[in-house]
């Protein structure tokens, strides 16, 4: 069990982390046998720091919603993480050069919130009733902490993610904005392009086999810790594509046919 002042620290560094833009060490090489509670609890002590900076959160991100990067790193739960406003860029943004280190791109729906979500929503009609609209998007990811340590030769798992806001960074939202009782949001598809080179495509249904079950999961998983969805959240449902390399110079652009495009450039 970690102390406060252990908890307290890591977070500190991860914070550090990301003003630096150093990453740090292997938070579960520094506490063996990290558990997602304790992830959970640096992440919720990393999130305070930031409010205490002035920044508001705007929602919440989902992770590791795909059977592929479940069982890659050994998890048979996605995870989550909270979105702040200096992390929301309009469709078409050019995000400055130095603005994240290592990014990557993964393509997403956005459910944004018509009102709070209260217990008796906790399901799958709850959900959509209480969503005014989803819109396609992307999500930029950024990990604060080390992918691998070569003198433990261990690789970063789900408790380094979880702790480190689930490695969010940003989100670039499409202008459309569609109603979720008019779609079935397993079958929406994007064509993902870097530079003009498609580099991933999919389906709405990559993400837990429907993104409605995948809010409903964060939802739930909310509720435990007294917590709940707002009105005016963006949920991002998680990524049906795996995560693709944006160094400087990468043009993205998201087709997601009738439900329109999104992009962004990374100076």
């Amino acid at each position: 069990m970690l102390t406060s002042t252990q908890i307290e620290k890591a977070a500190l560094d991860l914070y550090e982390a990301e003003k630096t833009k150093r990453q740090i060490d292997l938070l579960s090489n520094r506490h063996p046998g990290l558990t997602l509670d304790e992830s959970y609890a640096i992440q919720d002590a990393l999130v305070d720091l930031k409010l205490r900076d002035g920044r508001k959160q705007i929602g919440w991100k989902i992770g590791l919603t795909s059977r592929a990067m479940q069982m890659a790193l050994k998890i048979e739960t996605p995870d989550s993480g909270v979105i702040f406003d200096d992390m929301y860029y309009p469709n078409g943004s050019r995000i400055p050069h130095g603005t994240f280190f290592e990014p990557r791109i993964e393509a997403e729906i956005a459910f944004i919130m018509g009102r709070d979500l209260a217990p008796s929503d906790l399901n799958r009609d709850g959900i959509i009733e209480a969503t005014e609209h989803i819109a396609p998007a992307l999500e930029i990811l950024e990990t604060r902490v080390v992918r691998y340590n070569p003198e433990t030769r261990t690789y970063r798992n789900v408790c380094d993610t979880i702790a480190d806001n689930a490695a969010n960074a940003g989100i670039v939202l499409a202008d459309n904005r569609f109603c979720l009782e008019d779609i079935d949001p397993r079958w929406i598809g994007g064509i993902i392009k870097r530079n003009g080179t498609v580099e991933e495509t999919g389906l709405g249904a990559g993400i837990l086999d429907d993104p409605i079950t995948s809010v409903l999961w964060l939802a739930r998983r909310l509720a435990e810790y007294d917590k709940f969805i707002r009105k005016g959240d963006i949920i991002m449902a998680g990524s049906f594509i795996r995560p693709i390399e944006a160094p400087s110079g990468s043009d993205f652009f998201a087709d997601f046919g009738p439900l329109g495009t999104v992009e962004c450039h990374f100076e």
